[in-house]
């Protein structure tokens, strides 16, 4: 039995490395998924999710929004996502542009489509208007409620806690147990 167990260990730590090194693909390959989407739609967060109710009925808490921008101007009725140094990006619709002449920046005021008033309160920089270099992106498409799950683990602190300790552990617990469960 000796002379088995000895040229089992080779092979045994073969395995372990073909499977660390297949754990280390698929994360890389999200990592190259997401660069990717941000070098195609130009928006340095593709993807996000609303977390409030300033935007319905159009979107909900919880629906995914893609992102895209370019260069084209920013019109009266997109729906835009900026983030003018807050936690957290804030999806509202432009109600009204005011282009400068001599560049072509502009100066944006953006409304909740659920909300009474203007965001001009809502700005963080002193002035009364959002700069163009603020938006991060415009909506070009949504997934309705698919973000829920981001919601709750920001929402409730007793899942915070669980999402930043114990679940990167369930989750490589979970994925080192499927590799080693699988057959190759």
């Amino acid at each position: 039995m000796g002379w088995v167990e000895e040229n089992m260990k080779p092979t045994h730590i073969r395995q372990i490395l073909s499977q660390a090194i297949s754990l280390g693909m698929v994360i890389s390959s999200a990592l190259i998924i997401w660069k990717g989407l941000i070098c195609i739609t130009g928006s340095e967060s593709p993807v996000v999710v609303v977390l409030s109710g300033s935007m319905e009925p159009g979107f909900k808490r919880g629906d995914i929004l893609f992102l895209y921008m370019n260069k084209d101007p920013i019109r009266a009725g997109q729906i835009v996502v900026f983030n003018d140094g807050r936690d957290v990006p804030i999806v509202h619709r432009v109600i009204e542009v005011h282009e400068q002449r001599d560049s072509k920046e502009a100066d944006i005021l953006t409304k909740g489509d659920a909300n009474l008033d203007d965001d001009r309160m809502l700005y963080t920089s002193s002035n009364r208007w959002l700069q163009q270099k603020y938006i991060m992106g415009r909506a070009v498409g949504f997934l309705p409620y698919v973000g829920w799950l981001t919601i709750i683990m920001t929402d409730k602190p007793i899942i915070k806690c669980f999402r930043f300790i114990l679940l990167p552990y369930i989750l490589l617990g979970a994925l080192g147990l499927l590799v080693i469960t699988s057959k190759e």
